[in-house]
């Protein structure tokens, strides 16, 4: 059976190299970006090429900044757990094994966070299995973020020794990070802004309330753009885009559904499932989710995802927490566990995590020294 998977283009940038051409080019090395003297990263958290151009006149300094081919892939699952670890590691999720907003832990039936569950699961950081690129390139590594992240068990699992400064105001931040560049010849910074995909995920993207928060986030980016000491290069990207789900496109599965027969968890998100079968029943529910899904949904084995490279090579420690079933949709639909007591999630408008180009295409704006 063809799954038609969509293909990145041959040239394609992977967020998975940015960093490392970045530290490449503080050595005047890289085949990205022009030399520079320090590098800022600058992550807006749900801002996907698609959602920026499609409200450019609400972002005009960075829609201007940004050239044509000013643009990234991001990873599948195309979901903040995930992105932030492969750009952080330079590794993609079948090697680093964040595959995803919940997966299941092999030989268990714990389906936990990964992006909180390190800390309320007691999960070891060893979950986490490639080296953080701040304790590899060898340079001085810092990361500019709110208070809170400080010391999450994810923060550690893919920011590894970097220095840590936090700032919950986001215009602070900009000037933190702009000022540590300065500061430290040779040195790279994280600098991570999550308030656009707040708003998205509670608004949707196509709210007046995610419109005010682009308007200050593009303020935040001026206000860098004229702190920068000039021979310091900017790099603003994102982890994923966003895809508004109305209530009445959501796809819930209640007791009695026949897609659920066969199947013991459920994982991922409401864009990308990771579906865990009973012992012996892979086959069967992968049958059924295809009759019922495939005109909206790319939907997997296991063993096909891995043969299609979308995650890289599967470390065999990795391969169990991918769904024997993986359920990515392709029009504007989420999938929901509608037997889970908590609906707070179904309130959610804003939505990542498959393949389409609005959730994978991210900006890949440069200013300063890259500019």
């Amino acid at each position: 059976m063809s799954l038609s998977l969509p293909a990145d283009p041959p040239r394609a940038r992977s967020l998975t190299r940015v960093v490392t051409e970045m530290s490449a080019a503080l050595s005047g090395g890289s085949e990205w970006f022009a030399p520079a003297r320090s590098a800022i990263v600058w992550v807006i958290d749900g801002l996907g090429a698609h959602n920026l151009s499609a409200r450019a006149g609400h972002a005009r300094f960075l829609a201007e900044a940004r050239g044509k081919k000013d643009a990234a892939r991001t990873v599948f699952p195309s979901t903040t757990a995930a992105a932030l670890t492969s750009l952080l590691t330079g590794a993609l999720p079948g090697e680093h094994g964040i595959v995803g907003y919940r997966a299941r832990v092999p030989g268990t039936d714990d389906v936990v966070n990964q992006l909180r569950g390190w800390d309320n699961e007691g999960l070891p950081l060893s979950f986490q299995r490639a080296a953080p690129l701040s304790s590899t390139l060898g340079r001085p590594f810092f990361a500019v973020s709110r208070d809170e992240y400080e010391r999450t068990g994810f923060t550690v699992a893919t920011l590894g020794e970097a220095e840590f400064h936090g700032a919950d105001d986001l215009d602070d931040r900009v000037e933190l990070a702009a000022e540590l560049a300065a500061r430290h010849p040779g040195s790279l910074t994280y600098l991570y802004a999550p308030e656009l995909d707040g708003i998205g995920h509670k608004r949707g993207w196509q709210s007046d309330e995610w419109v005010a928060a682009l308007e200050r986030v593009d303020a935040a980016a001026r206000r860098l753009a004229t702190a920068l000491d000039p021979r310091t290069g900017v790099v603003v990207t994102s982890d994923h885009g966003m895809i508004d789900v109305p209530r009445h496109r959501q796809l819930l599965l209640e007791d009695g559904d026949a897609l659920l027969e066969g199947i013991r968890l459920i994982g991922g998100e409401p864009r990308m499932l990771h579906l865990y079968a009973e012992p012996g029943h892979a086959d069967a529910a992968l049958a059924r989710w295809r009759e019922s899904e495939a005109a909206r949904s790319w939907v997997l084995s296991r063993a096909e995802l891995e043969a299609s490279g979308l995650v890289g090579a599967v470390d065999p420690a990795v391969a169990g927490r991918l769904g024997d079933i993986i359920v990515a949709a392709r029009s504007g639909v989420a999938y929901y566990d509608d037997r889970l007591a908590d609906k707070a999630p179904q309130k959610m408008i804003g939505q990542h995590g498959s393949l389409t180009d609005e959730e994978r295409v991210v900006p890949l704006i440069r200013l300063g020294a890259f500019a």
